[in-house]
């Protein structure tokens, strides 16, 4: 169900940025993008760590998920406010001196209103995981999406009926509401839909390791007594104490993409551009043609972590091995694919959806980031699987790192052109990483001619097909542009698809 509605979203989500980029622009979404990073690092201080130690306290610990839910909404929002509150005050320095563009000021204070009900739905989203019902959760992330886009539509309606131009405060309007929304749904499912709890743990949990530092840790039947009864400081402290680390992982990675974010546009003025030149060539990339490379990772990122650690508790190394057998030979099929795709199409994508050349010719450019990048993916959720988490996180940062130093000293004298590279560079460093880090633990069977051989001839073939059936029917060229794109890499992906099937039924 999560992996469906996140598909939904990330479907809804790739249009509303086809929209946002017809009304405000590519120099609007550079904006709006800038400020974003605020965000993600007051979400990792107040929700995103305490959600996470909320679903896996709850998971354990049924009979006092309402206790724990209390105590999580207390120190998130209490958290939450106080952000917002700094960010309102102090948006004229924050904009100048750490997002490095004075024009972010006026679009701060709404960001800061949408972080109390970021936090909200956070908890309410983190207590229902925990008590193993997704559906509130996976619906809430319909319901941000839907309302965001019809938010910012009535907007647009409104303002150009009154001839008020549409601006970039479009998009900022619209993450309120889809915040606002989410929030608002996930309260009244609490109060009308509550989950029952049991005074069992959640299936999974039951060898959750116990709260060593917790304060009602006194004895091994204390740890491990799911159904006795804690004051609400014991729950807090217990959420505490998972939450922290949580945090400070976050917290790092949150800041280190942040800085990203911010000194692209910086570095691209150090290579000669203006400031609107850099925030529009920043948006192109950043809202126009990333999504397309990131788009297919809603198929590879599967739910690898509860099958991993399963085999691990077993003591399966041969389980283990053929996972990450299997988890690379499909980032490589799906990599290779979208590879094919994209050099083809790329263009003709960019330009029909975006009327933007430049979005076409990076979606061409950053097409081979795609294997690397989706094996980088699974491979770290089966890191997580096995309980690597301190490794993924540290691979994760390094690769940031790498990419930064291609920020800092390869865009000034290259342009975005060196941050292309750094991002290939990031890519390749992490999956490798990942790979070594993996055969460490299980040896990984590597088979050239099944992972890049095959899958190379086959969309080959695909390709050939396709070329034979449009010559063959011209009513395919009188189509629309992208109508005419989407039937091809349709027909592409399904020959694709079905002789990597045929082919391995046979082998």
């Amino acid at each position: 169900l999560l992996t469906f509605t996140g598909l939904i979203c990330r479907i809804l989500g790739f249009f509303y940025r086809i929209y946002l980029s017809r009304t405000i622009g590519a120099e609007g979404l550079g904006l709006y993008q800038m400020v974003h990073p605020l965000f993600g690092i007051c979400f990792a201080l107040c929700a995103g760590s305490l959600q996470t130690a909320l679903s896996q306290y709850v998971a354990a610990r049924q009979s006092q998920g309402k206790k724990a839910l209390m105590a999580a909404l207390s120190v998130s929002l209490s958290l939450s406010v106080l952000l917002a509150w700094l960010i309102t005050s102090f948006r004229t320095p924050l904009a100048r001196y750490v997002l490095l563009e004075p024009r972010c000021a006026p679009f701060l204070p709404v960001i800061a209103l949408s972080v109390p009900f970021c936090a909200l739905h956070a908890c309410i989203n983190g207590y229902y995981y925990g008590m193993q019902k997704t559906r509130v959760p996976a619906l809430s992330q319909v319901a941000e999406q839907g309302i965001r886009m019809v938010t910012v539509w009535l907007i647009v309606c409104v303002w150009t009926e009154k001839g008020r131009p549409v601006t970039v405060d479009l998009a900022f309007y619209g993450h309120l509401a889809g915040e606002m929304a989410s929030a608002l749904f996930t309260l009244m499912c609490l109060g009308a839909f509550p989950p029952r709890s049991e005074k069992r743990p959640a299936p999974g949990f039951q060898n959750l390791p116990p709260l060593s530092q917790a304060p009602y840790s006194s004895s091994p039947e204390t740890e491990h007594s799911f159904g006795t009864e804690h004051s609400f400081f014991q729950v807090l402290s217990s959420l505490l104490i998972l939450a922290l680390p949580l945090m400070g992982n976050r917290l790092v990675l949150n800041i280190l993409g942040s800085a990203e974010a911010i000194w692209i546009p910086d570095r691209l003025t150090a290579f000669g551009l203006s400031d609107p030149q850099a925030l529009s060539l920043y948006g192109v990339l950043t809202s126009m043609a990333m999504p397309f490379i990131f788009f297919p990772s809603a198929i590879t990122n599967s739910m690898l972590l509860p099958s991993a650690a399963e085999a691990q508790s077993r003591g399966n190394k041969e389980r283990i091995s053929s996972m990450l057998a299997l988890s690379i030979r499909c980032s490589c099929y799906m990599g290779i694919l979208c590879i094919g795709i994209f050099t083809r199409f790329g263009n003709t994508l960019g330009i029909s959806l975006f009327h933007n050349q430049q979005a076409g010719a990076f979606i061409t450019t950053l097409c081979w980031l795609c294997p690397f990048m989706y094996l980088a993916t699974t491979l770290g959720s089966i890191q997580n699987g096995l309980g690597k988490t301190s490794s993924t996180f540290f691979q994760n940062v390094a690769a940031m790192i790498l990419r930064l130093l291609f920020v800092l000293f390869a865009i000034p004298s290259f342009g975005i052109q060196g941050y292309l590279w750094g991002l290939l560079a990031s890519e390749l460093a992490l999956a490798l990483m990942c790979c070594l880090s993996l055969n460490r633990i299980a040896p990984i069977g590597w088979d050239v001619f099944s992972m890049v051989v095959k899958p190379v001839l086959i969309l080959l073939i695909a390709f050939g097909i396709n070329f034979a059936l449009c010559a063959f029917i011209p009513a395919l060229s009188s189509l629309p542009v992208f109508l005419n794109a989407a039937v091809q890499i349709g027909f592409i992906s399904l020959v694709y698809g079905g002789m990597l099937v045929l082919f391995h039924k046979k082998k």
